[in-house]
């Protein structure tokens, strides 16, 4: 025993130190590498959010998140059904992954109608993951044309406490059933996404209330005959962007018939409040025939600058006068951009003149006038900045884009002049627009 005590340790042999060596580095490597992915994910979680929360339009937001949904976890397909008021069935079915054969396949099946699986989810809102879709008990198997799938990973939306939908995911790419990791990630996008969707909501509901406010502020195209006359007002594209854009159309006594087409500098309340006051104001004036528009710009200029703290407004006022069998257009500009004319014959002309100084700059600056015979059936088509601007292109760009949409427009009926225009217009669209068409009489025929 006492020469035992004098031994030195055992020490391990080399071998057996790189095996426990090697063990705990690959211990460690995958540790490592389980932490990268927990990294990963989180970020393309934070990424997906950033993605969804840019989106405006309710369609484009439940599109995205599906396709993000996806992407988090690698899945094949991808679908949100939407719920109707009632909770209980769908009533929009949105999907991603399906090759266009799969969808035409689909097609006579139609919308799903929240059955199996589905309807599994719909009546007890946990997060499912099913590794085998056929044995699942509430499976009812699949339409005809339809993918036959095996895993799925389903997650309910909910939106101000009420199940807005489900989110479904079918198939990783790998081959692997759905995972907690998976789950958890999609339970978290879940989250996000309904926030998304009640914004866009919001946003909706502002977009509609603020377009419905700038429609109340303008008016209702009157009865012009022997003119004719069309209007569109299309709103600013962000939300809450209450516009400055209006038009107005008064007749005159003496068959005299005014126009105005204007935009009040600012995107809120203030400057659709400073409109309004800026046209109430010009109505008054525009009844005083013996002064030239230019005259009665000026007017209106001093009058704003001695009454209010209007923003700078650009304007276009036009007055169409009877002259012989035909109709003579004098107009004032004040820093707006020209009108287009068009013939009879179709052809178009861009009504380029002194623009003169918008109003709110220097009130005493003499305004210049303009005129022109306009033959019969003539069309003056007046717009805002908001129908041609755009940061990529000079404005004469955008104008001479906008004089080739008219030309080929120009026989359409007023109404549909003033809607193609807005519909297809060279701006970006980021800005409210106001068109006014005026038509003057055709020729009388010669007496019999």
């Amino acid at each position: 025993m006492a020469r035992d005590r004098g031994r030195p340790p055992v020490e391990p042999s080399l071998p057996g130190l790189h095996l426990r060596l090697r063990s705990e580095l690959g211990r460690i490597d995958d540790q490592l590498r389980s932490l990268l992915s927990s990294m990963d994910r989180l970020q393309g979680l934070l990424d997906a959010v950033v993605a969804i929360s840019r989106e405006v339009e309710l369609p484009a937001v439940l599109h995205r998140i599906v396709t993000t949904a996806m992407e988090l976890v690698g899945a094949r397909y991808g679908a949100l059904g939407v719920l109707d008021a009632s909770g209980d069935r769908l009533e929009q079915f949105i999907s991603a992954g399906l090759s266009q054969r799969e969808r035409d396949d689909l097609a006579e099946a139609g919308l799903p109608r929240g059955l199996g699986v589905l309807g599994h989810l719909i009546r007890h809102p946990e997060p499912l993951r099913v590794d085998d879709i056929p044995a699942h008990p509430s499976s009812t198997g699949f339409p005809p044309g339809h993918p036959c799938l095996r895993t799925l990973l389903g997650v309910a939306i909910s939106v101000r406490g009420e199940i807005y939908g489900d989110l479904y995911l079918a198939e990783r790419r790998d081959g692997q059933p759905f995972d907690q990791h998976d789950e958890t990630v999609v339970v978290a996008l879940a989250g996000a996404a309904a926030i998304a969707i009640e914004n866009v909501r919001l946003f909706e509901r502002v977009r509609v209330g603020a377009e419905q406010f700038q429609r109340l502020l303008l008016p209702v195209v009157p009865d012009l005959r022997p003119f004719a006359a069309a209007a569109i007002y299309r709103p600013a594209a962000e939300p809450s962007q209450l516009g400055g854009d209006w038009y107005d159309v008064i007749p005159l006594p003496h068959d005299v018939v005014a126009v105005v087409i204007g935009d009040v500098v600012g995107h809120d309340l203030e400057a659709a409040a400073s409109m309004a006051a800026t046209r109430n104001m010009l109505r008054a004036l525009l009844f005083d025939l013996t002064s030239s528009p230019g005259a009665v710009l000026t007017q209106l200029d001093r009058t704003l600058a001695a009454l209010t703290d209007a923003p700078v407004t650009t304007t276009t006022l036009a007055r169409f006068e009877p002259e012989g069998t035909g109709r003579r257009l004098h107009w004032s500009t004040a820093g707006h951009v020209p009108p287009l004319l068009i013939t009879d014959e179709g052809e178009v002309e861009l009504l380029l003149a002194e623009p003169g100084l918008p109003l709110g700059v220097d009130p005493e600056q003499p305004r210049p006038d303009h005129s022109r015979l306009l033959p019969p059936a003539a069309t003056l088509v007046f717009f805002t900045d908001g129908l041609v601007e755009h940061p990529a292109h000079p404005i004469d760009e955008s104008l001479a884009d906008l004089a080739k949409l008219v030309a080929a427009s120009a026989s359409l009926p007023l109404p549909d002049l003033v809607r193609a225009l807005a519909d297809h217009h060279p701006s970006d669209g980021h800005d409210d627009m106001a068109i006014l068409a005026v038509r003057t009489p055709p020729a009388e025929p010669p007496p019999t």
